[in-house]
């Protein structure tokens, strides 16, 4: 067929004979690339193909002949009309209508349908006696190559386009999916895909496998792992892992550290109870909480907690009491109390990671005896204790590339989502090894990010431990002193007394001057353009004291005033000034001989 416009080629179609795909003749392009404008297409490519698959009326521009007015209709519109012969304006008509037209007149849908795309005139007597134009205006919904969603476009788009429906049976319009989508798709699995647009997140994963997943990368998607997993991280070391229960190699227990009576007792597990040594030193708490020494062998057995406070119930034993009957000091603990404590263990017996994890409460701390054979190098045996921190249970897909199809590796759709398309190429019936999954270590940001996602992430961290007495008692009277100092008032003219420092053994004694000291000479220097200051410092003027008979007085230079041999002593030694300022000047006034 020969193309049409968009808005002839809607209004001539047929609902009945859709989907029809569409070919776009002459595109239409709006500044910046706006592919949408409130929720319609609104740029289309010379050459794309459309199916449509849904045409309705949004609304009817009426247009009256005679005045040129427009007026829209809503598609809820209740008036009838009736066909004109004429475009001239008429009587309402009253009675029956004439011959020739309908039993009432047409609605509002019957009249834009049967027009068949070509525009005629009508009456309605409820808008205008005069002869109405009507331009119906569709939302046409269509699909399109590589689009997610159904596009919408109004048909007033000033598109050309042809009709392709008979020589286009056989084009596929390809669908992008999500990653995540794929796991509800098992039954379309296995198959091949290409990326279509990479993660947006950051990297999750160090290993090399995952910086490939970019733009352009075809990939064998065989199905779905149900393999939990279980994150861990090196003790002495900022490395982080997640497991994978395929993981074959074996672990001992180590003994767990406790930083404070809060993570002891979040190391209790019900129905059993904890040995721990005490390694660190810990002031009591009055008669209430005696103190703890370093070897202290404790046994937490169980919190109690009453109106005020939660405490942890413990038992101290000795030596001595250490396997016999007898109870030891019974302790009761709050949680905010500090301290250090390891658990005893004795316990040498290897353990597989699912045998683990059924006899022991995570968190817990192990240590790989035996590594992974299936690894070429099993970077868990390298470290000295590993602290197991929580089962994952989270969907994976088995994925392969279309180049290596026997190096497998396992895609987290929750945390690494792409966008992809399935191609509809065949995919090999052979499995791909998995191997590389079993130990995948993790960047430090996503390792923070996925312990804020895990049950009791967000719960505030434990309380500090109050100071203690002694430090709170030293600080206190200096507080005091420092407060009585800044509110001690001074006589007028007078400057307040320079702070007493203990005097260190390497400090020179404070260079005194005889009661009755004559004129001292004053050193001038010659200022220079290195010179902080290029002239004599200005002294300032002071007035004798009450009582003062001149004895160890001297004029200044240039008059105007008398000077403490303090302030000669200051000029000689500093006579462009210092940083130390009025410090010196209080200390040299400080020199004997000074009233």
């Amino acid at each position: 067929m020969e193309p049409l416009s968009f808005q002839e080629y809607i209004c001539s179609l047929d609902p009945a004979t859709l989907p029809r795909i569409l070919r776009i003749c002459s595109g239409v392009y709006f500044q910046g690339s706006v592919y949408e404008i409130s929720g319609n297409e609104c740029c289309l490519s010379t050459g794309d193909l459309l199916k449509v698959t849904a045409v309705t009326l949004q609304k009817v521009i009426c247009e009256n002949v005679q005045t040129g007015q427009k007026t829209e209709l809503p598609p809820t519109f209740k008036g009838l009309f009736q066909l004109s012969s004429a475009p001239s304006p008429c009587p309402t008509p009253q009675g029956p209508s004439r011959p020739g037209s309908r039993q009432k007149g047409l609605t509002l849908q019957q009249a834009v349908g049967q027009s068949g795309g070509q525009t005629q005139p009508l009456l309605c007597p409820s808008i205008s006696p005069h002869a109405l134009l009507l331009s119906p205006v569709y939302e046409v919904q269509a699909t399109m190559h590589l689009r997610r969603d159904q596009v919408k476009i109004p048909s007033t788009l000033e598109v050309d386009v042809e009709d392709v429906t008979e020589e286009s049976q056989d084009v596929h319009f390809a669908r992008p999916l999500l990653l995540s989508e794929l796991l509800r798709m098992e039954e379309v699995l296995p198959a091949q895909a290409e990326i279509l647009e990479g993660p947006n997140s950051a990297a999750i994963f160090e290993s090399s496998w995952a910086s490939r997943l970019q733009k352009g990368q075809r990939l064998q998607i065989h199905g779905c792992s149900h393999s939990w997993r279980v994150l861990a991280s090196a003790r002495n070391s900022a490395r982080r892992f997640l497991l994978s229960s395929a993981y074959q190699g074996r672990f001992r227990r180590r003994p767990r550290q406790f930083a404070g009576v809060q993570e002891l007792a979040s190391g209790l597990q019900p129905g059993q109870r904890l040995h721990v040594v005490v390694t660190q030193d810990c002031e009591g708490r009055g008669d209430d909480v005696p103190p703890l020494s370093v070897g202290d062998r404790l046994e937490a057995r169980r919190l109690l907690q009453n109106a005020s406070s939660t405490r942890l119930l413990c038992q101290r034993r000795s030596e001595e009491e250490d396997g016999e009957d007898e109870e030891g000091e019974e302790l009761l603990l709050p949680l905010d109390l500090g301290g250090s404590f390891v658990e005893e263990v004795c316990d040498s017996k290897k353990y597989g990671l699912a045998e683990l994890l059924e006899r022991l409460m995570l968190p817990c701390d192990v240590r790989v005896v035996a590594t992974d054979p299936a690894l070429e190098r099993d970077v868990l045996g390298s470290f000295s204790s590993l602290r197991l921190e929580a089962r994952i249970s989270q969907p994976f897909l088995l994925g392969s590339f279309c180049e290596e199809p026997d190096e497998g590796f396992e895609i987290p759709p929750q945390w690494l989502d792409l966008s992809l398309v399935l191609t509809g190429e065949p995919v090999g019936t052979q499995t791909p090894s998995t191997h590389h999954s079993h130990v995948e270590e993790l960047t430090e940001a996503f390792y923070y990010q996925l312990l804020a996602q895990l049950p009791g992430g967000s719960a505030p961290p434990p309380p500090r431990p109050p100071k203690s007495k002694a430090a709170s008692e030293k600080a206190q009277p200096h507080m005091g002193r420092a407060q009585g100092q800044k509110n001690q008032t001074h006589p007028r003219g007078s400057c307040p007394p320079t702070p007493q420092h203990p005097a260190s053994p390497q400090a020179h004694p404070a260079p005194s001057l005889p009661l009755k000291a004559k004129s001292l000479p004053i050193q001038q220097s010659t200022p220079n353009k290195y010179s902080p200051c290029p002239y004599r410092l200005a002294a300032p003027q002071l007035h004798d004291a009450p009582g003062d008979t001149g004895e160890g007085m001297q004029t200044s230079v240039g008059g105007g005033g008398c000077f403490p041999l303090g302030a000669l002593m200051y000029l000689q030694l500093f006579p462009f000034g210092c940083g130390a300022g009025m410090h010196c000047w209080r200390t040299c006034n400080q020199a004997p001989g000074y009233p």
